[in-house]
């Protein structure tokens, strides 16, 4: 039933004007904002209080209020990216920045893992990646079995081939890179395992050494992009990753990991999914901030 509804509302957002539904979920942000005691305005302000500690309380209130406003437009543009026709949507993307880096990597006939963060439109910037090149990307189902359908429908729409975060998954990814093709990862997820300990915006964060094996194993080169959204449309962003991204040393890989998805969210602060509980997994004798 549940499933059910959010579809619904999905449908009913799709047929709005992108401004109209930015219109609502600032609405909704803003009322969400104003509930202390909701877990995604705690969880929200936890993150953006451990990571921005040099900012005063009403800077770190303002940008509160900003991030739960962009969380709202991430869910709410849904409906938009993944139920109007792939070229209507494509439209949208108003500006392309440093793609040169993402096509000289794959020149070098060895692959590119290209990773996106909770940046943004995400989901945008998958959609462009897999229109225009090869793409194949960890995909991890939804809790509402209802939903996967639709989803997974979406994002392949465009060309791309999305897969299991499983083993199985993550020979699929193997296989895309040795045949000079993308693979590609949402970097800043949280590991159900074989992370490493590695500092996020100076915190101790629990960082997927999955990149890094893969570009060992494979010499791809490694790119971050995302869809920043701007008031006249989405503007995609690719960057090269920091030098160490590759390094045997796991601990200097992560660490050089996530000061990629760093460098890609100082671009528009305001648009990272703040609310994810990046800090869920803890150092040994040390009690979760959460």
């Amino acid at each position: 039933m549940r499933a059910l509804l959010i579809k619904g509302f999905l449908h009913i957002l799709s047929w709005l004007p992108l401004k109209v539904v930015y219109k609502i979920a600032t609405i909704l942000g803003q009322k969400i904002a104003k509930h202390h005691k909701l877990r995604i305005t705690q969880v929200t302000r936890i993150n953006i209080n451990l990571c921005f500690p040099q900012l005063s309380i009403t800077e770190q209130n303002i940008l509160v209020n900003q991030s739960l406003i962009e969380t709202c437009k991430t869910f709410s543009e849904l409906g938009i990216l993944w139920l109007n026709k792939l070229d209507k949507v494509l439209k949208l993307i108003v500006k392309v920045s440093n793609e040169n880096y993402l096509q000289q990597a794959l020149q070098q006939g060895k692959g590119v893992i290209l990773l996106t963060p909770h940046l943004g439109a995400w989901e945008m910037a998958g959609l462009y990646a897999s229109a225009h090149y090869p793409l194949t990307a960890l995909y991890r189902p939804p809790k509402l079995i209802g939903l996967n359908k639709l989803i997974h429908t979406a994002r392949e729409r465009a060309g791309g081939k999305f897969v299991a975060t499983d083993k199985k998954g993550v020979r699929s990814l193997l296989q895309a890179l040795r045949h000079g093709e993308i693979a590609g990862i949402l970097p800043d997820q949280v590991p159900n395992s074989g992370g490493v300990f590695a500092p996020f915006f100076g915190i101790s964060a629990y960082t997927m050494s999955l990149v890094a094996r893969l570009a060992q194993k494979t010499d791809a080169k490694v790119i971050f992009t995302y869809a920043k959204r701007t008031e006249q449309g989405f503007h995609i962003h690719f960057l090269p990753a920091p030098i160490n991204i590759a390094s045997s040393d796991l601990e200097l890989a992560c660490t050089a990991l996530n000061e990629g998805v760093e460098q890609c969210i100082k671009d528009c602060c305001n648009q990272y999914q703040w609310s994810y509980k990046r800090f869920k997994q803890c150092p040994v004798g040390t009690d979760s901030v959460y």
